[in-house]
């Protein structure tokens, strides 16, 4: 064995934390799981009987968190699905560019800038109006499968 040490620094990653797997027949209403390669919420699940060879199949029903598309798979309740690691975060908004992207304070004090507004047209008048009469907006950031969105917004009061 040699006594050299090797570090390793990796910029990629391998997308093994980015899922993780649950029996198809746990999974409830209102919990995720992914759907053809998407991050998704339950709206709808039911499960069908077995018949008399097989086993029982859980219909699942949801929403794309990113996009809001809807989505449907059929899986046997016995089998493992991919469930997402989904985070939500908090940070203060502190400008808009005119490209659409947003300026972001961290919990560390950083500035996040890699996120765009949302597509959402509601969520992003109510930022829009909120930062021109300038509020102090936090938003609520959603993260899952390498993708991040913005997804809600609070308003704490009128800057200083």
């Amino acid at each position: 064995m040699s006594d050299e040490e090797h570090h390793f620094e990796s910029k990629a990653d391998a997308g093994a934390s980015k899922t993780f797997p649950q029996q198809a027949g746990t999974i409830r209403k209102n919990g995720y799981i992914v759907i053809k390669g998407r991050p998704c919420k339950v709206v709808e699940v039911s499960t069908s009987k077995t018949g008399k060879h097989g086993h029982a199949k859980c219909h699942f029903v949801a929403i794309d968190i990113f996009n809001g598309k809807k989505l449907e798979d059929i899986v046997p309740s016995s089998h493992n699905c991919d469930v997402p690691h989904v985070n939500r975060t908090d940070y203060q908004l502190i400008d808009i560019s005119e490209d659409g992207f947003v300026s972001l304070l961290t919990e560390n004090g950083n500035t996040k800038d890699d996120l765009k507004l949302p597509t959402d047209e509601n969520l992003l008048n109510q930022i829009k109006s909120g930062f021109e009469e300038g509020k102090d907006l936090v938003v609520s950031v959603m993260s899952a499968m390498g993708e991040e969105q913005i997804c809600a917004l609070k308003d704490i009061g009128p800057k200083n």
